[in-house]
């Protein structure tokens, strides 16, 4: 057995099966475990997808939100035991599959359109 496939094999073991359907411009909220000194607590962090990157274990996701006027971009690794659960808020029509030029943008003109609204 070489040693990819014994990589594949241990990988594919701690692949998790709860994480939702989403897509790059949907509205996610992502419950993630902090732990706070002896503290173990659960933050929501709500915001747009940005970018999805697939790849078996290692997938990753950034989320990005405004708060207090300022952006924040949070990447978060999809198979980790930190993360408790991710709920899809809303579905967004985006014609991208990375939607960095939201950086940029600032208040309405920062909006995707809303999959529902069309």
């Amino acid at each position: 057995m070489s040693l990819s496939a014994r990589l594949q094999a241990l990988e594919t073991k701690n692949l998790r099966d709860d994480i939702p359907k989403f897509r790059v411009g949907d509205t996610l909220a992502v419950h993630y475990k902090i732990v706070e000194g002896d503290k173990l607590r659960v933050q929501v962090f709500r915001g747009i997808l940005i970018k999805q990157r697939r790849a078996g274990a290692r997938s990753t996701i950034t989320v990005r939100k405004t708060s207090f006027h300022v952006g924040v971009e949070r990447t978060f690794m999809l198979h980790t035991p930190r993360l408790e659960k991710i709920e899809v808020e809303s579905q967004g029509v985006v014609r991208q599959g990375r939607l960095f030029y939201l950086r940029e943008l600032k208040g309405k003109a920062a909006r995707v359109k809303d999959r529902r609204d069309r």
